[in-house]
């Protein structure tokens, strides 16, 4: 498969935002939009604030806002509002436009639509959706710019503790763990063959990370893939227990045999750096360090 890149935006191109999954607090997303604007022309439609539910909107309304996003010319990249719940509902409903789309920007749920991106050869980012960008630092915002607007590939990113030791290189691919194993199954579980995985995860307890990550196992997703990149598992702890959740991964992850190393400040914690998805990097375990081999946007 020949994978597409979106191609690198320049200051003052127009980014739109998109409401894929669950409601969201104003406050949170206008910070966020704030964030953006300093450097882009930031669009919305007032749709985007629908509730339904848990949903920021009924189905119908949430898949074509993102299809109108994701065709849209001069919209150079779509962002997303907040994660939640809800964007794997709309899988059989988006339409992903002939060439390379817009690059897509966004994490938790999102996994889901960066998992369709990935079935179809196409790169996105996995960063911080609007109502999270606001609490985020400067380093996060000009690790994003970077990666937005460089043909060079991203600044390595360093983690804190190799869990197996080892060295892999592949297209990195996933999110969060919850969704990602959701997915198998369906057409839009992405080709994991040679892949580094990305998980990530927040409010599960242990012996619910033990089933999901054994379902992946039992489905032989660590048979076909070369390496895993753990992000931060952020409120994982069961209260009292003599074992923490950081115990429970490492045991799993030496059941693979694949390189692994976690700590990376990717996912639901107070820092959350951004990471390109469907581009080549390699990971090298012992050092807890993984470097880009290639740029998320065209050269």
């Amino acid at each position: 498969m020949r994978w597409l890149k979106p191609q690198p935006l320049r200051p003052g191109d127009c980014l739109r935002v998109v409401a894929p999954a669950g409601p969201f607090d104003r406050a949170g997303f206008d910070a966020g939009v704030a964030r953006l604007s300093s450097r882009y022309r930031v669009l919305f439609d007032d749709r985007l604030f629908a509730r339904e539910r848990y949903l920021a909107g009924t189905d119908a309304l949430r898949a074509g806002m993102l299809s109108e996003a994701l065709e849209d010319r001069e919209g150079r990249a779509v962002f997303c509002a907040r994660g939640g719940y809800g964007a794997m509902r709309l899988l059989p409903s988006v339409r992903l436009p002939v060439g390379a789309p817009p690059l897509l920007a966004g994490f938790s749920d999102i996994t889901a639509l960066h998992a369709l991106f990935q079935t179809h050869g196409r790169a996105s980012l996995h960063a911080p959706v609007l109502t999270q960008l606001g609490r985020q630092g400067d380093d996060v915002l000009s690790r994003l710019v970077q990666l937005l607007e460089s043909p060079e590939p991203a600044p390595p990113l360093e983690g804190t503790t190799c869990l197996v030791s080892g060295r892999a290189e592949g297209r990195l691919v996933g999110g969060n763990l919850s969704v990602f194993t959701r997915l198998l199954g369906t057409p839009y579980f992405p080709d994991v063959t040679g892949a580094l995985l990305l998980l990530e995860d927040v409010g599960e307890r242990p012996y619910r990370l033990d089933r999901m990550w054994t379902h992946l196992k039992l489905a032989g997703v660590f048979d076909r893939a070369a390496g895993i990149v753990l992000g931060d598992f952020t409120l994982c702890d069961e209260k009292d227990a003599d074992y923490t959740h950081l115990d429970v991964l490492r045991a799993l992850a030496e059941e693979t045999g694949l390189p692994c190393a976690a700590g990376f400040r990717v996912g639901h914690g107070d820092v959350n750096q951004p990471v390109p998805l469907g581009v080549r990097a390699r990971l090298d375990a012992d050092a807890a360090q993984l470097t880009f081999l290639e740029s998320l946007v065209e050269g």
